[in-house]
């Protein structure tokens, strides 16, 4: 597994990623001038990353934001292993793969991101927004936390930090994959919240007791009037949880 020592860990111990989902780099910006790096982490996806490229990484790490860039990389194994090198160039915090580029795939990818300043490196398991019906679709008979399971195992045995994956697949994952392999959790919702695409959701406090490290926050926090005020909420819904466990 990839080394603890980098720039995201330094900045803050928070367990709050917040997805920076935006079609251009000047909203995220905007956003992220309205956060405090000591409060929360960041989540690059497709969709500005394709938009704005390597520069907004590079001047979000430059603010002091662990950055997560969710890129999902699937191909080859030379050619992943090469991406994720180009992204640890960039200083980032964490970066992932998908589970179902296979085992070659996972091992290339671990082997290129080295060093003492080497990114954390999970990989995705089953999208929160898919139903056990969206598996059978495409050809995996199993349910939705059969197979992050199976998945999940595979990436343990090729030496990645973690996976990415639902809150209610934590306790089943936490149990059979040991106490250091990281859980990254999306689809994370207030009480208040809509469920939006996400089908599989549970709260802050809910998921953190169900055994993940890291809650991906994106709506609740970047559509909200005042985002750090919504941090705070989101901090006090943790906070319940473990005085109520």
């Amino acid at each position: 597994m990839s080394e603890t020592n980098t720039q995201g860990d330094r900045m803050t111990d928070s367990r709050i990623i917040v997805a920076l989902d935006f079609a251009d780099a000047k909203s995220a910006l905007e956003l992220v001038s309205r956060l405090d790096p000591k409060r929360c982490r960041v989540k690059v996806g497709k969709e500005l990353f394709t938009a704005a490229g390597p520069a907004l990484v590079t001047e979000l790490v430059r603010r002091g934001f662990g950055v997560f860039l969710d890129l999902k990389f699937h191909d080859i194994p030379n050619t992943a292993a090469s991406a994720c090198r180009a992204a640890q160039a960039l200083g980032v915090w964490m970066l992932n793969v998908h589970a179902l580029g296979g085992r070659a795939m996972l091992d290339a990818a671990r082997d290129a991101v080295t060093g003492p300043n080497a990114p954390k490196l999970i990989a995705v398991t089953v999208l929160t927004s898919m139903t056990d019906a969206d598996l059978a679709d495409v050809g995996i008979p199993h349910p939705a936390q059969t197979e992050a399971l199976r998945l999940a195992a595979l990436t343990l045995e090729c030496g990645l930090d973690g996976v990415v994956c639902s809150a209610r697949e934590a306790p089943a994952l936490r149990s059979s994959c040991g106490g250091s392999f990281l859980l990254v959790t999306p689809g994370i919702r207030l009480r208040e919240s809509v469920a939006d695409d996400q089908q599989r959701i549970v709260t802050p406090g809910e998921a953190l007791a169900n055994g993940s490290d890291y809650l991906v926050i994106g709506r609740p926090i970047t559509r909200a009037p005042d985002p750090l005020a919504a941090l705070d909420r989101i901090d006090r819904d943790i906070s319940a949880a473990r005085v109520a466990q």
